[in-house]
């Protein structure tokens, strides 16, 4: 397992810092934020990153993206979390854009992926309901056929990113069959959108959907055949966030250093008293422990191994470092570090966002547990037929 970066890789990483960094700011983000009848993502970021072909980064050559590694869009999520820029790169790139690809039609991926690509449309997906932190998990939302290849949805989402602005939202629902995906427009007859607050200060929206059409071309999995899409996706997206929450965290930390260098008290700056610094090297651990499960799951889905089980390590390294590298920069800031108008504060809140979603560090363990003992039963089953 070789974790050095190729040189697409490094340019992959290099040109997102430069993007990100140039336009994002604590101000600017706040701005984006305020504007109530704005999309609640800044479109000029998101259309300079399309213009620089990082929006289509894992998107194939075919619909206009540049075909490269799962690594290489970690990458630039670690800088979307360092910059914590306000684009919905995750959300849309991993939970519906490469979704459409490996399972969409040829008339869905034509339709849907070249002006994705482009910066000129976004996508989205509708995977969680009340109660259920994965996806796919206990879904009420139902699908019935309309006897013409296509389908109708009736239920409810919630925490779905900017459905107000999307093209088509990748909706999970099933039948007596199983588990099915769906390519579903925000402004489709008996679809309702309502507006969600969230801790991350992210566009959210609960979706309603009353006999919502679904045609059969933008049908990606039908009932019976969810289930496996979304084996395929869940190891993507926990990846992902564990890439944006070590950007979050290195660059938390980073500032904190810099604030412990110049902050002073009892004559002395603050970074030199042994307290503080043994507290800063755990928290500096804890980040290259969060990089290196993030790499090793990134590694693992490029060469198309099972990566279920180094995804989980990596969310839970995600959750659990996480969640200590962002005390450690509040409580290093003192009392500022406990200002809501203080941008530290902001990485705390994408970490705490990072946590939540996908299931926290008690849920990945549980998961865990779950394949190993069931790796460890089907080998048994397995010996017992040799013998």
């Amino acid at each position: 397992m070789n974790f050095e970066l190729d040189e697409t890789e490094e340019a992959v990483r290099d040109l997102a810092r430069q993007i990100l960094g140039d336009a994002t700011s604590f101000e600017r983000t706040r701005e984006v934020e305020a504007d109530a009848d704005g999309p609640g993502y800044d479109r000029a970021l998101w259309s300079q990153l399309a213009e620089s072909n990082l929006v289509g980064v894992a998107i194939d050559e075919a619909f206009g993206g540049q075909g490269m590694s799962f690594l290489s869009l970690a990458l630039l999520l670690e800088e979307a979390g360092r910059a914590l820029a306000p684009v919905p790169l995750a959300e849309s790139i991993v939970h519906a854009a490469l979704p459409i690809q490996a399972f969409g039609s040829d008339e869905a991926r034509k339709t849907f992926l070249p002006p994705f690509a482009a910066g000129e449309t976004l996508l989205v997906a509708a995977l969680f309901e009340t109660g259920t932190p994965f996806p796919g998990r206990r879904v009420r939302t139902r699908a019935s056929s309309d006897g013409a290849g296509g389908y109708r949805l009736s239920g409810g989402k919630v925490c779905v990113p900017f459905a107000a602005e999307a093209e088509a939202v990748v909706v999970s629902a099933a039948d007596d069959a199983g588990l099915g995906l769906f390519l579903v427009s925000p402004t489709a007859e008996g679809v309702r959108l309502e507006r969600q607050q969230t801790t991350a200060h992210e566009r959210q929206y609960v979706m309603t959907l009353d006999d919502a059409p679904v045609a059969a071309e933008r049908v990606l999995a039908p009932p019976g055949r969810g289930e496996a899409a979304l084996e395929w996706l869940e190891p993507r997206a926990a990846t992902a966030l564990a890439a944006v929450a070590v950007g979050a965290a290195e660059e938390g930390l980073r500032q904190t250093a810099e604030y412990t260098r110049a902050r002073k008290q009892f004559g002395r700056e603050i970074g030199s008293f042994q307290g503080v610094s043994l507290r800063a090297a755990d928290a500096y651990i804890d980040v290259e422990a969060m990089r290196s499960t993030l790499w090793q799951a990134a590694w693992q889905i490029d060469h198309r191994e099972d990566a279920a089980k180094a995804a989980a390590v990596a969310k839970w390294w995600a959750c659990t470092g996480g969640h200590r590298v962002s005390h450690t920069c509040q409580h290093l800031h003192g009392g500022i570090g406990a200002d809501i108008e203080y941008p530290i504060h902001r990485y705390f809140l994408r970490l705490k966002h990072v946590a939540m979603t996908l299931g926290g560090a008690s849920e990945q363990l549980a998961g865990l547990g779950d394949r190993i003992a069931a790796e460890a039963t089907a080998g048994r089953a397995v010996e017992e037929i040799l013998s």
